[in-house]
């Protein structure tokens, strides 16, 4: 399309982009040339010879030459507006300069200034060399100087003709300079000569022989290396002449000596290089070598260890962790070396049948006087010589429930065994235990029938009763002796203790008192101010003051040894019962002491046994299998626990009390023992009940003052008892207020659903008619459809008519609505029951 006037056609070629090509630089020296475009702005410049107009627009005197449609104003407001463009385009082009010079500016600065901090550094690196190179040309000139010093000594102890006369000035000029000197000075210079021949005997002279060896006499002055520099000691000089020594006889290594290197299933670094006589360094170097970077403390597995005692060339023993215990020898007793002993003779029987005081009238003592609550809550040993001069050890056992543990270790250690039952009573479930206990131990038993003087004894109920246990005493043609005893007036005591001589000497009891000593634990417990006290019958052997003994998990060494009369003893023979003193911790009743050789042993034995029982404890404690885990976090739930915590004053009792608590609970509720001991209640006790929320128990033993203080501070209740009756009728009490209540149902009512409404706010209501018994508002209910529940829970209303009342009696019809529950039917039954909760307990 062409002008009319012949003016060339609009065009952007003025404003278009035009190609050009920009070379991009990068890293390592690559560049890259781009093809771009430029885009350039299109600005409206006015005609040269143009008009001007109001304000100096373009084109403002001649519209003719303007655009269409724009006025004056117009056009002159545009052109300020342009004007004021071009002017913030060079207001930001400056700004723009000025910061690209501020930035530069900074960067020279910092540059300068790092470069600053590179100067400093590399000119004090340059110092510190410097000195360094100073120091070193210090040290050479002083060892120049020393060597010359040397060198010029060297040459002035230089071997000389001996004079017979004093030395004298060659020359008349140097005897005038003699002359001349003070007389000190004189006779100072005059025996300079002597010094250097004293000073080459000293050991840091380097004028000595190459050889290294001394003449002459060693001086003092010699040993202390002179009057300057380094002083060797003489321990030094020994070494550098075994060192001369051993040269001049030639060198000869040593042959290595091949060792049998017990190795147990673990075993630490450290003990390994023990063993084997080498370096524990280089034991670790030859661990590094097999890639295994420990230390000389960490333990290794025995086939690493056994790679390394082949490195080293020894043998290897395998042994195990049990081999500790072969130091206990089983030792054979030569015919020739047993001796009769007394016999053991253990009293078991029901409680309150007389045990202890049968025990009394044999030894002329009250010892049940002195029990709380009149009878046996320890077990007794004790010694009785009979007017004919038979000695006898006694047992004295609980007849409790609790206490079975005590009766079975009393029948394991016994000879005879003597069972006391009252004649008035007959056979009880006590006498019936200990009957079982001395059957298991294979024991012979004695009957002995007490309380024969009261009035109502019936002994031959006693004998009778005892048939249905398979124990036939001598007047019913069997082979077990029964005596009729009183303990109250002394009838039949000589009997018995006949009869305890004639079993006696059909057993033929003999053991070895040369031997080391063995024996069992009786009862054990921790005394405030003797310490851990082990009451044991000696079984064989002889034990000893000083002896070294390991009992269960236990050691020690025997401090002293007290008889059942409290004197205290060098030694104990055979069937002797003694409390120990000198153990390390409180030994468990029923445990075997043996005497060892020497500390280490018996200390080793009992880590050994301490590390199996917690072991054996730990997989006991443990659910193998996640079945088994998943029930025992189930069981755990659902069942509701009493935590206490026990102390006792004898092991036996607190073993009895934590086998009692055992016993108490059923499905719902337990009892927990978190910790039961041996000795007084002590603040980490309490501490410990306080973490639990669990109440703390003392049987015959109290709280020191520390104790009491924190359990008073913390709110923990602490309960004495000195009966074993009172604690477990306590703590089933206790027990039983966790059980939760029991309820029963009464159902109280039925009514019939004879039509269904449906009632605005309220939803579906039932027609009913009540059947049998009442319906009651506030009673529970249970929809039946076809005699099946499908629903149960409460009524939202119960109406009467067109009021709300609370029961409705048999015969009446009523509506009800249930509590968000509509899906009711005709023909359904509705049951209506009421809850009763009663207090359970155990």
């Amino acid at each position: 399309m062409s002008d009319s006037d012949g003016k060339k056609p609009l065009g952007l070629r003025g404003s278009g982009p035009r190609p050009g090509q920009v070379k991009q630089s990068f890293s390592h020296g690559r560049t890259k040339s781009v093809v771009v475009e430029t885009k350039r702005k299109r600005v409206i410049v006015p005609k040269a010879g143009a008009g001007k107009g109001r304000g100096g627009g373009v084109h403002a005197s001649d519209p003719s030459k303007r655009p269409a449609g724009i006025s004056d104003v117009e056009m002159d407001r545009r052109m300020k507006a342009l004007k004021l463009a071009k002017a913030n385009e060079a207001e930001e082009a400056r700004k723009r300069e000025a910061d690209d010079l501020k930035r530069q500016e900074d960067r020279a600065r910092r540059r300068a200034e790092i470069d600053a901090k590179e100067r400093e550094e590399t000119e004090r690196k340059e110092r510190a060399l410097k000195k360094i190179a100073d120091e070193e040309q210090k040290k050479r000139d002083e060892v120049e100087a020393r060597k010359k010093v040397e060198a010029e000594k060297k040459a002035a102890s230089a071997p000389r003709p001996a004079a017979a006369a004093p030395a004298r000035p060659a020359t008349p000029a140097d005897a005038e300079a003699v002359a001349a000197r003070p007389a000190g000075v004189a006779r100072k210079m005059d025996r300079q000569p002597e010094q250097p021949r004293r000073d080459n005997k000293s050991p840091r002279n380097k004028a000595t022989p190459s050889d290294g060896r001394r003449s002459g006499k060693l001086t003092l002055n010699q040993a202390l290396g002179g009057a300057g520099g380094r002083h060797r000691s003489l321990a030094s000089m020994k070494r550098k002449q075994e060192r001369a020594r051993q040269k001049a006889m030639g060198t000869q290594e040593r042959e290595k000596v091949v060792r049998d290197v017990q190795l147990p299933e673990a075993i630490v670094v450290q003990e390994l290089a023990n063993r084997m006589a080498e370096r524990v360094a280089d034991v670790v170097k030859e661990l590094m070598k097999m890639g295994m970077m420990v230390t000389q403390n960490q333990a290794i597995d025995a086939d690493t260890a056994e790679l390394i005692i082949e490195e080293f060339g020894h043998k290897v023993v395998r042994v195990s962790d049990a081999d500790v215990e072969d130091v206990i020898h089983s030792v054979k007793d030569d015919d020739a070396d047993l001796v009769a002993r007394p016999p053991v003779i253990t009293i078991m029987g029901h409680v309150d049948h007389g045990k202890t005081s049968l025990l009394d009238a044999i030894r002329h003592t009250k010892v049940v006087t002195g029990e709380a609550g009149g009878i046996t809550q320890h077990i007794g040993a004790y010694q009785v010589t009979t007017d004919g001069g038979a000695l006898l050890s006694f047992l004295d056992t609980p007849g409790h429930a609790a206490f079975t543990s005590m009766r079975a270790r009393g029948a394991q250690v016994t000879d005879i065994v003597v069972l006391v039952v009252a004649a008035d009573d007959a056979v009880m479930p006590q006498t019936i235990e200990a009957i079982h206990h001395a059957k298991a131990a294979n024991v012979p038993m004695i009957v002995a029938i007490n309380k024969c003087d009261k009035p109502d004894a019936d002994p031959m109920k006693v004998r009778t009763d005892l048939l249905q246990h398979e124990v036939i005493v001598e007047q019913m043609s069997g082979e077990v002796q029964d005596v009729e005893v009183s303990a109250a007036t002394g009838q039949g005591l000589d009997k018995l203790l006949e009869a305890i001589a004639l079993q006696s000497e059909i057993l033929e009891l003999k053991a070895n008192p040369k031997r080391a000593a063995s024996g069992a634990v009786i009862e054990a417990q921790l005394d405030v101010g003797r310490g851990p006290v082990a009451t044991v019958l000696v079984q064989n052997g002889t034990l000893r003051r000083g002896d070294i003994f390991v009992v269960g998990e236990q050691w020690g060494k025997v401090r002293a040894l007290i008889d059942d009369q409290g004197n205290r003893i060098d030694s104990a023979g055979p069937s002797v019962p003694v409390e120990v003193l000198g153990l390390n911790g409180t030994p468990e009743a029923g445990d075997v002491l043996n005497v060892v050789d020497t500390e280490a042993q018996a200390r080793e034995i009992a880590e050994y046994r301490e590390h199996a029982a917690k072991e054996k404890r730990a997989l006991a404690g443990a659910a193998t299998t996640l079945d088994q885990l998943l029930a025992k976090a189930k069981a755990d739930e659902s069942v509701s626990e009493l935590p206490i915590l026990v102390k006792a004053d004898v092991q036996g009792s607190a073993e009895a009390i934590a086998q009692a608590m055992e016993k108490i609970g059923n499905d719902e509720v337990r009892v927990r023992l978190l910790h039961s001991g041996v000795g007084a209640i002590t603040e980490s006790d309490v501490g410990l009940a306080e973490a639990s929320g669990a109440p703390v128990i003392g049987f015959n033993v109290r709280a020191n003052a520390a104790a009491r203080s924190s359990a008073n501070q913390k709110g923990v209740e602490i309960r004495y008892y000195s009966v074993i009756y009172d604690l477990v009728d306590d703590v089933k009490a206790a027990a039983s207020g966790l059980l939760s209540a029991e309820v029963r149902e009464n159902f109280i009512g039925y009514a019939t659903i004879k039509d269904v409404f449906k009632v605005t706010g309220i939803g579906k209501v039932a027609g009913c008619l009540v059947t049998e018994g009442i319906a009651r508002r506030s009673a529970g209910v249970r929809l039946l459809r076809d005699n099946v529940v499908i629903h149960e829970g409460t009524l939202k209303t119960l109406k009467r008519f067109k009021d709300e009342v609370k029961e409705v009696q048999s015969g009446q019809e009523c509506g009800m609505a249930f509590e968000n529950y509509e899906d009711i039917r005709a023909g359904d039954v509705i049951e209506i029951f009421e809850r009763e909760e009663f207090e359970r307990s155990l």
